[in-house]
């Protein structure tokens, strides 16, 4: 029996900044296992996004507790470092070729929903994360010891238009949400409803 094979149409890639999300935070993750034992009574690793997300309380005790055993200090993003990522993002865009249909730059992570292209979700996640990491670099005049980002890319496959939207409307919410002024960055393009959705937004 023949099985149709499921067509990627988009990615939604997260970069989450070190030390921001670990394998075993309380509100869930997309790792699967720990790799560092000097974590692990922290808590267990949960595949996923919990459907009940902890207290605030919880979630700053065990931030905490995770900041004092990391080997690098946490890095927040000011106004500042968020054009400098962008300008790193554009720069990577028209150098790639990339369609980036939607991007929020947070305090201390970044979406992108970026269009199927020849290269797959893991190699324009890391072109990506190398771009913004010597961006940083370069602004903040420090050397390579800091990694920026973590090892383990976040990657979503979208399969069609109506994954596409969702997305699109849950990143460009972001920025609102977490009190941060709205973001118009010059190397998003407005999503068409590729390929063949009749759906359109004003």
């Amino acid at each position: 029996m023949r099985t149709h094979k499921r067509i990627i149409i988009g990615h939604h890639l997260i970069l989450h900044g070190y030390g921001h999300w670990l394998p075993n935070d309380p509100r869930g993750s997309g790792s699967s296992d720990l790799r560092q034992d000097k974590l692990a009574d922290l808590g267990p690793v949960h595949f996923g996004r919990k459907r009940s997300q902890p207290p605030r309380d919880e979630l700053r005790k065990f931030s905490s507790a995770a900041a004092e055993r990391l080997d690098f200090p946490l890095m927040w993003f000011d106004a500042s470092l968020r054009r400098e990522l962008g300008a790193s993002l554009q720069a990577a865009t028209a150098s790639a070729g990339y369609t980036v249909w939607a991007c929020a730059i947070m305090r201390n992570h970044i979406h992108l929903c970026v269009r199927r292209h020849r290269d797959d979700a893991l190699t324009i996640w890391n072109r990506f994360a190398d771009a913004t990491r010597n961006g940083v670099r370069r602004k903040l005049e420090s050397g390579d010891e800091h990694p920026i980002w973590p090892e383990r890319p976040y990657k979503v496959f979208l399969y069609n238009p109506e994954d596409v939207w969702r997305v699109i409307t849950y990143i460009e919410k972001n920025p609102a949400q977490s009190g941060l002024a709205p973001q118009v960055w010059d190397f998003v393009t407005k999503y068409d409803g590729w390929p063949g959705n009749k759906r359109t937004r004003g």
